[in-house]
């Protein structure tokens, strides 16, 4: 117990670390980001102990796939926006990390099926790490992450909104937030 409550404090200074800006501005998404990262800590440190553990039971199956899918969402999204994104520090705005501040919008790949495939990515990683054991408490933080999740999204896109104007909204009528053709 005493290993899981430091690796906790750990990786929550990290996360505070890595989210000191985006802290300092409620109602922007990396605000709501951090809450569902610090979720998703919880639900790692939480079932480290049961982690592949009966490797062929069915909830074990999903969790990999959940993993798998999280990690390939992650990998296409930041190649894309690296690629096509034309990210510059010249854009205005401390709490965005550097390659968030594209000045181009990216609609070809997965975001041409879905507007968040990193926030998508960060859904498929707690429920995976939920299904490494699932519980009722395990249950309540995957969906505390996953509402956090939905706060990010609908503040970037009031923040993608403000930046790119009317190509967004005609992008946010052609695309779903997470899931292709269904959310």
């Amino acid at each position: 117990m005493q290993i899981e409550l430091v690796a906790f404090i750990v990786g929550t200074a990290l996360l505070l670390w890595l989210s000191r800006k985006p802290l300092r501005c409620p109602g922007q998404h990396g605000f709501y980001r951090f809450f569902a990262w610090e979720a998703i800590l919880g639900l790692f440190v939480l079932n480290q102990e049961v982690w592949g553990s009966q490797p062929f039971s069915a909830h074990q199956i999903a969790s990999w796939v959940l993993m798998l899918t999280s990690i390939f969402l992650v990998i296409q999204a930041v190649r894309l926006l690296k690629k096509h994104g034309q990210a510059s520090l010249q854009r205005e705005d401390g709490a965005l990390y550097a390659f968030e501040k594209t000045t181009q919008l990216v609609t070809t790949g997965i975001f041409g099926y879905i507007r968040h495939p990193m926030y998508a990515s960060l859904l498929a990683l707690a429920w995976g790490a939920h299904f490494q054991n699932p519980n009722l408490l395990g249950t309540v933080i995957a969906a505390f992450a996953s509402f956090c999740l939905l706060l990010t999204a609908k503040a970037d896109e009031r923040e993608c909104l403000a930046y790119f104007g009317e190509p967004y909204a005609d992008y946010m009528q052609r695309t779903r937030r997470f899931i292709p053709y269904l959310l």
